[in-house]
């Protein structure tokens, strides 16, 4: 049986061991930044009912964002024409549902982490870098920790993440963000088009983090990760059939659902089309160890 609070939620973890966010049958943490301090929400649907309870000083401002966190804001979109694996993913999937999370700088982190790397190596690195940095969240919430906040950020030298395994690139990447944090917080609340336009200028944030950002932090239903690498091929190999396809082919295929271009990528990944994998898994080797 579907749970679309559940399918809504689970784009705010990263990882399943992400040490700010868990998501159980029915159940919701998160710690996170809020621009009024650090604060933690619980969510609790068990019983068919959202129950919601936040912490910290950031308590009420995640109690105020729970009706745009959990989706109840977007209103939805159906397609009445369109490619038949669209619509029969449509029929299979029919409420999905886009939430903003509010917390931009959240997003950000994790995002500028999966930057060139693969999803598991980059949870990896996240999870490190929260237990390094972060410290533990209010509530009553065991083991439940913050992301780094930006003062703990912003002063270590790049050299400082290489355990971790993040060489200079992304490090000085994460160090810009984490200088604008307040910033961020107000490019929060703009629309995603004006967000999108902020971010493209702190260097190192181009089109495939800021496409995935704003589908989670401002519920962004038209929000495209351009230049991932295996996204291009799952959406061109759905809608033609060719196994391997570009970033321009992918955004020609996409055109004619302008507007709601991630929700077609959100249905097309639920019914479960992906490209087909040709030759051996390569080993990733964590950049530590090069």
């Amino acid at each position: 049986m579907r749970d679309p609070l559940r399918q809504v939620l689970s784009g705010y973890r990263f990882g399943a061991g992400d040490p700010t966010t868990r998501l159980a049958a029915g159940e919701f943490w998160r710690a996170t930044l809020t621009p009024y301090g650090p604060g933690t929400l619980h969510l609790d649907w068990r019983d068919g009912s959202t129950r919601s309870a936040a912490w910290g000083p950031g308590a009420d401002w995640l109690l105020a964002q729970v009706p745009a966190m959990t989706g109840s804001l977007d209103p939805g979109h159906v397609f009445e024409t369109g490619h038949p694996a669209l619509l029969a993913a449509q029929r299979n999937h029919p409420d999905v549902r886009f939430g903003a999370s509010g917390t931009l700088y959240h997003e950000l982190l994790p995002t500028i982490l999966a930057q060139r790397i693969t999803t598991g190596e980059a949870n990896r690195q996240w999870h490190r870098l929260v237990y390094q940095m972060g410290v533990p969240a209010p509530g009553p919430c065991p083991g439940l920790r913050l992301p780094p906040a930006s003062l703990a950020l912003h002063p270590q030298p790049t050299w400082a993440f290489h355990p971790w395994g993040i060489e200079a690139k992304r490090a000085v990447t994460l160090r810009q963000v984490a200088g604008h944090a307040d910033q961020l917080h107000e490019w929060g609340l703009l629309p995603p088009a004006d967000a999108a336009a902020k971010l493209a200028l702190l260097p190192g944030v181009g089109a495939w983090t800021i496409g995935s950002v704003l589908a989670t932090s401002h519920a962004d239903p038209d929000a495209v990760a351009v230049g991932d690498f295996h996204l291009k091929n799952t959406v061109t190999y759905a809608l033609t059939g060719q196994p391997r396809g570009t970033d321009e082919e992918m955004l020609a295929l996409l055109a004619p659902y302008a507007g709601q271009r991630g929700r077609v990528i959100r249905l097309l990944l639920l019914a479960g089309h992906r490209a087909p994998q040709f030759g051996p898994r390569r080993r990733v080797v964590a950049m530590n160890r090069w």
